[in-house]
């Protein structure tokens, strides 16, 4: 407390006061000091505020959770209210939802019921076939469609139903509406369960879908009969012809995606079966016309026990015929029908029935044909069948890899065991074929005694013709690949000659076979000179007919000079030797004496015995021997004018003193009556008529003489081949 105002009064007179303070701005620390007390101070007035604020708040918020919470016990029932009607009206809403679907899907399929019967009614009217297959379509897409709308009705209709009466019980047992609603609902269930229990099924099993696919079915059944093979059995021009080997689409693509469409709906309405059945029996029926086009009566008329009964031209034609119809057969025809089957049943189950339908339709086509092979493997195995059954053989070759990829997977697997099994009785019997030809030839089974004439027997004509066919460039190689099979199976191992080696070995056997045919054909000849014409000709025959052939080049020809040429040429020689040799020795000069001085007795005797021996000689020529082979001819007969003329010739002239001459035949005319007898005409010498008239002209008879050896002075190159080449019998 201050001090009294009276003691201020009381004291002694204070001293002066101080200077006064500085200023502030002297001091700014107290400046700021001064500031920031002041902030404090608005601050905390701030805070007492705030505080008064806050306090009105709380009481305002305590009055307002008053408020709400009498608002929240007035309202509760409203919302346990609200609760119940939004879970009825979800309950109702998920039982009615797919009634409605139901409903919906009953009009979507009478529509489309309808729109199936306007097409119906316009599909036999429609000319047009392209019109007519988009019609089908359209006809295909209602059906797919109505069929799907039956399948949901017949899938949702009965959850649908059980849900709507669930609802039905539901509202009657709690009452959560009113009477009229409840009983329209119970009416809706009712009309909608007696529609379901009777219209799905007659929908899906009486209604139209069933006649649809009935039609559909028929639809099916009429376009495969529409496609044909247009390329089988056409002209014989040989452009068609290979045309005709070629494979060809069977219908239009619109065909194509009609029939691919019917069969995936078929299959969609459990008409698989019916389908596969259907196209089966259409497609077998086209095929099988489609080859009958090619007259294969051989495939009807005979079975395969009764072949060996046909006569060998028929059998060949047969044959012939059945190698072109059979390639045809899988290069055009199957093919064909296999690209069919796989354009309209390949999507069905995944692809797994197109190829069991293919060989369906194949099996019993290729069994007749298998049929008919086989018999003729199995039949009596003569000599010129070899050729045929190498024909099959090498067509069956050819198609091996075709057939493969024709008959190809699981369901060909029969057909193409078959096809082996084909081959390998091919295979057996032309191997049997050719080696009973060479037994045949060996044993001499044809039974004839060897030719009266000493030309070349038949058999051996036939063994090398027989021999040259077969080493032609068209069978060489399916004979050395029967061989060569043969043989892998035999050793079974699959080391083998060479084919040229194999076939050159069988070639080698047949004809070793041969030649001791013909040995023991010759030995039968008595007279010696029809011994060596015979072996002559045979012998040349076979070098001729087998020199710059396939054959002779397969044997080469030092084989054939060393057992053919050379055998020939020996058996000219000793046949010169035999036939005109005695001839030779009668004009001797020896017993006569010197020149001009002998016997004219002696000269004419012996003039006489060299034309009664030329005449007898002559004679057997024409009538018993036979030189068929006119360059061989040519060369014996320039061979035998070489030996007879110059010696006649020499005789007249040295004894022209003695004798007339010209009471005798001219060294010219004898050259020309050898020409007569190898002519090869078959016309008789006119020596027997020149030496007649010379016996009259001098009141003798002819002197006979014996045929005597002469000496080895001539030489085998005289039997040299000219250039030309004869050619076959």
């Amino acid at each position: 407390m201050l001090p009294p105002y009276s003691c201020l009064i009381n004291q002694p007179s204070l001293p002066p006061p101080p200077p006064p303070p500085p200023a502030m701005e002297d001091y700014p620390m107290l400046t700021k000091l001064e500031s920031a007390c002041s902030d404090l101070k608005t601050l905390l007035k701030s805070s007492a505020n705030l505080q008064t604020n806050l306090e009105k708040l709380d009481d305002n918020f305590d009055t307002l959770q008053e408020t709400l919470t009498v608002a929240s016990r007035r309202l509760a029932p409203l919302q346990s209210l609200s609760i119940a009607s939004k879970a009825l009206e979800t309950r109702i809403n998920r039982a009615v939802s797919p009634a409605l679907v139901l409903i919906d899907g009953f009009r979507i399929s009478e529509s489309l019921q309808r729109k199936l019967d306007d097409i119906s009614t316009k599909l036999p009217a429609q000319k047009s076939q392209n019109k007519r297959l988009r019609l089908l379509i359209k006809y295909v897409d209602c059906v797919d469609k109505l069929n799907i709308a039956i399948n949901l009705l017949s899938q949702e209709g009965g959850p649908a139903i059980q849900r709507l009466q669930e609802v039905v019980e539901f509202l009657s047992r709690t009452k959560a509406t009113d009477q009229f609603r409840t009983h329209r609902l119970r009416e809706t269930l009712v009309a909608l369960n007696a529609l379901y229990e009777t219209e799905v099924d007659s929908m899906k099993f009486d209604g139209l879908l069933d006649e649809a696919l009935l039609n559909l079915q028929d639809e099916f059944e009429g376009i495969l009969l529409q496609l044909r093979h247009h390329n089988i059995g056409g002209s014989d021009d040989d452009g068609e012809a290979e045309a005709a080997t070629a494979a060809t689409e069977l219908g239009t693509e619109m065909e194509v995606e009609v029939l691919r469409r019917i069969s995936e709906t078929l299959t969609a309405n459990d008409c698989l079966d019916i389908c596969i059945d259907i196209f089966v029996k259409v497609r077998y029926k086209r095929a099988a016309k489609a080859l009958m086009r090619l007259n294969p009566d051989y495939l009807r008329t005979y079975k395969p026990e009764e072949i060996d009964e046909m006569e060998w031209e028929s059998l060949e034609t047969s044959i012939t015929l059945w190698i072109q119809h059979f390639e045809l057969a899988i290069r055009t025809v199957f093919i064909s029908e296999k690209t069919l089957c796989h354009q309209v049943l390949g999507n069905i189950m995944e692809g797994a029935i197109w190829q069991e339908c293919f060989v369906k339709i194949a099996d019993k086509i290729m069994a007749v044909f298998f049929r008919f092979g086989e018999g003729v493997a199995r039949s009596n195995k003569e000599p010129q069948k070899l050729f045929k059954l190498l024909d099959m053989f090498d067509s069956l070759e050819k198609l091996k890899s075709e057939f493969s990829n024709v008959f190809e997977g699981e369901a060909g697997v029969d057909i193409c065991s078959r096809f082996r099994e084909l081959e390998k009785l091919l295979v057996h019997s032309s191997s049997k074929v050719y080696w009973e030809f060479g037994l045949q030839i060996e044993d001499n089974q044809d039974g004839l005694p060897p030719p009266q004439d000493g030309s070349v027997p038949k058999l051996v004509r036939y063994a090398i013709n027989y021999l040259k066919y077969l080493t032609t460039v068209n069978y060489s190689q399916p004979m050395a690949r029967v061989l060569r099979t043969e043989q892998i199976w035999k050793s079974g191992t699959g080391i083998t000659d060479s084919d040229e080696d194999l076939l050159k070995d069988a070639i080698s056997n047949v004809m070793e076979a041969l030649h001791r045919n013909i040995e023991t054909k010759r030995s039968g000849y008595k007279d010696k000179v029809m011994y060596h014409v015979f072996t002559m000709n045979t012998y040349w025959y076979i070098y001729m007919r087998t020199r710059n052939t396939e054959l002779g080049k397969l044997l080469g020809e030092n084989y054939m000079r060393k057992n053919y040429k050379v055998v020939a040429e020996e058996a000219a020689y000793l046949y010169e030797k035999q036939a005109w040799g005695g001839l030779v020795r009668l004009l001797d000069k020896e017993d006569i004496g010197d020149e001009g001085i002998g016997d004219e007795s002696i000269i004419k005797g012996k003039l006489e015995a060299f034309l009664k021996g030329f005449e007898e000689i002559a004679q057997r020529h024409t009538s018993r021997y036979s030189i068929p082979e006119a360059d061989l001819r040519a060369q014996i007969k320039e061979a035998t004018v070489k030996l007879i003329v110059p010696v006649y010739s020499d005789f007249l002239e040295v004894f022209s003193g003695v004798i007339n001459v010209k009471l005798y035949s001219s060294p010219e005319s004898v050259e020309s009556l050898l020409g007569q007898i190898f002519s090869g005409n078959g016309r008789s010498s006119s020596m027997g008529a020149r030496r007649r008239e010379i016996n009259r002209m001098e009141g003798r008879n002819s002197v006979s003489s014996e045929i005597d050896s002469i000496p080895g002075r001539r030489s085998v190159d005289r039997f040299q081949r000219n250039r030309s080449n004869a050619g076959d019998d």
